[in-house]
């Protein structure tokens, strides 16, 4: 893209009163590669921090990328909210997706390789290696490896093979002896996903990392002989992994059948992105880009001396040479709700009082131990749960399973469409379905999303129902690394709503109302709008207002121009959005009352509260809604309301010290980039992965969002 172009680009995108949903998540990522930058972290962080990056940057070329190839390889018209077409936004997406490549590149070269010698590993070549070593790889790769790897050849005689999505590829050029070079023929070594990406050779005082690649680069004329090696190219395609399930009405058998379709199509899906080593055939690129029908702003460059694919890093951060490395989370605290974690029946205490869980600050098992105990006891009639996402062992489904043993119905609705989860999802369904449980496998046109349990318990002479609902999914695992919220309750009025949603999820009902909950597809937008209107009303009048809300991302564009309008009428609106964020704050005569906030540290901000000031009457809801369009109109959501006066302002404290942090802090400025916050002069650090294990019951009381 020449300078000209650029500068027509940036222009448009600028005059835009919305900021590009893709455009913004990139800009999400260089938050989370900034972590990767911070002087105060050890290399271990550093690594994590751009393995992260690099698996974010997969997904985003998979969906994102994918999604725009769809435009683009079937005429279809887009235009996207910065205002340009297809074609144009293309290139400037990988105008900045090259420069996060060659930044993160530069990264790892000049400030992570020198910093491992010290640290008690190197990543190295087999050259570097002991005779001894050398022999020990080699007898490795005879033994373990090479039976495992099969070139392909392309020529006029055999198809392209389908080289898979995400792995390390060698493309050989060979020429017979005696051929002459348009003879030449190209020929493709995949290494398969189940290899370690390192091999480790452990030293008493250092771990050496031999990428795998180069194991299988030194041996690989085992594989070619009696030909000349041309040229060796080692490279990673990413596939378009973007696909919307056709709308059915009918919920026959073919549902699974067209989920596992879909799947497979991610296997041949086109291709969006080449990342390859620097020093490459041309003839093989040229010949790649012609087959694939991609373009030059499409292929990354990896320098030797570099690495292709830092997720594989992984493997380092997991060494238990190196557990004490990394930082220890500290153990989780008891919910201020809920002191007595532990030694009370939780099914008693519930009879009496609402129980407010923050994760990971707060332990994951209230509500383990909640399904564990209901799948045991026998006053337990039935158990509903919506799950989108479960941990690899999960207690989760063994509880479901132990609860239909017992006897007890046992209702379940997977979400078999939950992206990349979808295969688990089945596999864990049928398990459950087999145990005799009602096993819905989601609805076909849209994605089951919200997180509600409903257990039915005899409780002497009447009938009590346990509800939980939360913002996160009933994952043990990453309740460790995510914050979310879960209220646990015995309110009749949620309880009820519970019901009906449960009833509209797994049959044919439309309640004409609830009278706590929030839903989506049909009122969420329309409410939260209403909301925020009543807020411009206020201010209008002169009566208090605000507007405070926490959430991954904010895309819609109904709900960001009510916010402008709440704005415009005066009234103050702080948002704490971790990821994408469509609005533009701080524009004169449009947004200058909207303050923008995105917390990227050491746990994914996850939880989603939304507050309304409404003249001191607050109206506080949280849930697993976002604020984006597919949340609204292609997603079936809850938000829940919060009343009793302890959880709400629990709820009001977590907004309160999300704008108290300054260390973990980014404010987005009205051009779409963020400036991370840092503490002032005579400000001492208030870090909030820190401060929420210390709270303190008064102080939480006391909190205000409005003076």
């Amino acid at each position: 893209m020449n300078i000209a172009a650029k500068d027509k680009f940036d222009s448009i995108i600028l005059s835009s009163d919305l900021v590009s949903r893709d455009l913004s998540w990139l800009t999400f990522n260089e938050r989370v590669f900034d972590q990767s930058k911070k002087e105060n972290r050890s290399i271990f962080e550093k690594l994590k921090f751009l393995a992260i990056t690099a698996s974010n940057l997969d997904e985003f070329f998979m969906i994102r990328v994918g999604s725009l190839y769809n435009y683009l390889d079937y005429d279809k018209e887009r235009v996207d909210y910065s205002g340009l077409r297809e074609e144009p936004f293309k290139m400037k997406l990988m105008l900045e997706c090259q420069d996060f490549h060659k930044k993160s590149q530069e990264h790892f070269q000049k400030v992570l390789l020198p910093s491992m010698a010290n640290s008690g590993f190197v990543l190295s070549n087999v050259k570097n290696l002991t005779e001894d070593e050398q022999e020990y790889i080699k007898s490795y790769f005879n033994k373990a490896i090479y039976p495992m790897l099969t070139p392909m050849v392309y020529d006029g005689y055999r198809t392209f093979p389908i080289l898979m999505n995400k792995l390390l590829v060698f493309g050989v050029v060979t020429l017979a002896p005696g051929e002459k070079k348009e003879n030449r023929k190209l020929s493709f070594v995949q290494i398969p996903a189940n290899i370690p990406r390192f091999f480790e050779v452990e030293r008493e005082d250092v771990v050496i990392y031999i990428p795998i690649e180069e194991v299988i680069r030194e041996n690989l004329i085992s594989l070619f002989r009696n030909v000349n090696i041309e040229s060796i190219n080692l490279f990673r395609i990413t596939r378009n992994g973007d696909f919307t399930l056709e709308e059915s009405e009918d919920m026959d058998a073919n549902f699974l059948e067209e989920v596992k379709r879909k799947l497979n199509e991610r296997k041949t899906g086109r291709v969006v992105r080449i990342e390859i080593e620097e020093g490459y055939s041309k003839w093989m690129i040229n010949l790649l880009k012609e087959r694939w029908n991609i373009q030059d702003d499409s292929i990354f460059k990896v320098e030797k001396r570099s690495m292709l694919d830092f997720t594989g890093l992984w493997q380092v951060i997991g060494n238990k040479r190196f557990k004490d490395r990394l930082p220890q989370m500290p153990s989780p605290v008891h919910p201020l709700s809920y002191p007595e974690e532990g030694t009370e029946d939780i099914f008693q205490v519930l009879k009496s009082r609402d129980i407010l869980l923050h994760h990971p600050y707060n332990n994951i098992d209230p509500i383990l131990d909640l399904i564990e105990k209901a799948s045991e006891d026998h006053n337990v009639m039935a158990i509903k749960m919506t799950i989108y996402r479960l941990a690899s062992d999960s207690r989760i489904t063994k509880a479901l399973l132990r609860a239909a043993e017992n006897g007890k119905h046992v209702s379940v609705l997977f979400e078999v469409k939950a992206r990349f989860d979808e295969e688990n999802n089945i596999r864990e369904a049928k398990k459950l379905q087999k145990a005799g449980c009602f096993v819905i496998y989601g609805i076909s046109n849209v994605k089951t999303h919200t997180k509600l349990m409903l257990i039915v318990k005899k409780d002497e002479n009447k009938i009590t129902r346990y509800v939980h609902l939360g913002t996160g999914n009933y994952n043990e695992d990453t309740a460790r690394l995510y914050t979310d919220i879960g209220l646990l309750t015995t309110n009749e009025v949620i309880a009820n709503d519970v019901s009906e949603f449960f009833n509209v999820i797994t049959g044919h009902s439309m309640p004409d109302t609830y009278a706590s909950l929030i839903t989506a597809p049909r009122d969420m937008r329309n409410q939260l709008i209403e909301y925020i209107e009543q807020e411009s009303d206020n201010a209008r009048n002169g009566l208090p207002s605000g507007v405070f809300i926490k959430v991954n991302s904010l895309e819609d564009s109904e709900i960001i121009y009510a916010l402008y309008r709440a704005s415009q009428s005066g009234v103050p609106v702080k948002l704490i959005i971790r990821g994408i964020c469509c609005l533009r704050p701080g524009r004169k005569g449009l947004s200058e009352n909207i303050e923008v906030f995105s917390i990227v540290g050491e746990y994914l901000e996850h939880s989603r509260i939304y507050h309304f000031h409404n003249n001191g009457k607050t109206r506080t809801y949280a849930g697993s809604a976002d604020m984006m369009v597919r949340s609204f109109d292609k997603r079936l959501e809850s938000l829940f309301k919060v009343e009793s006066p302890l959880l709400e302002k629990q709820l009001m404290n977590i907004i309160s010290f999300n704008l108290r942090d300054n260390v973990n802090t980014y404010k987005m400025l009205e051009d779409g980039t963020y400036v991370a916050k840092t503490p002032q002069d005579g400000e001492e650090e208030f870090n909030i992965h820190k401060e929420f294990y210390n709270l303190d019951i008064d102080n939480v009381m006391n909190v205000k969002l409005i003076e």
